[in-house]
């Protein structure tokens, strides 16, 4: 996979963090009830966070986590992400 350059990264994380916002505003009470009780592991992530989902039809999505990329293969994970973000 072809790594972001540094400004298309820096423009997406504002993009991401702004938007943050109006996904929890669209996120269903069940949503939320369900990621309260999670707790996180040991080895969760410090630093922000961004996802990106390039292609609503597959199951990749593109994680920018502080200054790393990582790329995560799940379909659910896609699908529970659209399903926060909301339609048209």
């Amino acid at each position: 996979m072809e790594q972001m350059g540094e400004t298309t990264r820096r423009n997406v994380i504002i993009a991401g963090a702004t938007g943050a916002a109006a996904v929890v505003g669209v996120a269903g009470t069940t949503q939320v009830a369900q990621a309260a009780t999670r707790k996180r592991s040991a080895r969760s992530a410090q630093e922000p966070v961004v996802a990106h989902v390039e292609d609503h039809t597959s199951d990749t999505v593109t994680l920018m986590v502080g200054e790393r990329e990582v790329v995560v293969h799940d379909r659910d994970l896609v699908v529970r992400l659209l399903d926060a973000a909301g339609g048209n």
